[in-house]
């Protein structure tokens, strides 16, 4: 099915499984589904827990990972991504429990030096793009642990 929003390719901020997601971002905290009856770290948010069936409640987590995997985007998917790339993508395993693997962006590293299990943390960022003028979602993006303190600043 074809995703009709007039906001696309912006993160749909009210739907009913990620909204706290976006609502934690734009508080500055980073929230996954935790089952309450087994404990487990779920990702992505689904109605129940896969492992037990149980209910899963939204925790805030510390931010901190590892770099799983990532590729480097050098030519827009759609145009509006055009003014964006090159841009990189990631895959970054959570330090609560590194099965859990965040799909993200990776900011402001060089993609030639990055390297597998690289220390990353969590950093919010409005998200916008030129097709939707006037308007940005913050997100969870990840940077390399070890650059200076982290802040939001606009992505380009």
């Amino acid at each position: 099915m074809a995703i009709r929003r007039d906001d696309f390719p912006l993160p749909d901020v009210e739907d009913a499984l990620t909204a706290e997601y976006f609502a934690g971002a734009a508080r500055g905290e980073l929230m996954i589904t935790r089952c309450d009856a087994c404990d487990e770290y779920v990702w992505y948010p689904q109605e129940r827990c896969p492992r037990c069936e149980g209910a899963l409640s939204w925790t805030a987590v510390s931010g901190a990972g590892t770099l799983f995997s990532w590729a480097v985007v050098r030519r827009a998917f759609l145009p509006a991504f055009a003014d964006q790339v090159p841009f990189v993508t990631a895959l970054v395993a959570l330090a609560e429990d590194p099965a859990v693997r965040l799909p993200t962006y990776l900011v402001d590293a060089d993609p030639d030096t990055l390297r597998a299990d690289e220390p990353v943390r969590v950093t919010f960022r409005p998200l916008s793009f030129s097709t939707i003028p006037g308007k940005s979602v913050i997100v969870p993006m990840f940077e390399r642990a070890d650059q200076g303190p982290s802040g939001p600043s606009e992505r380009a």
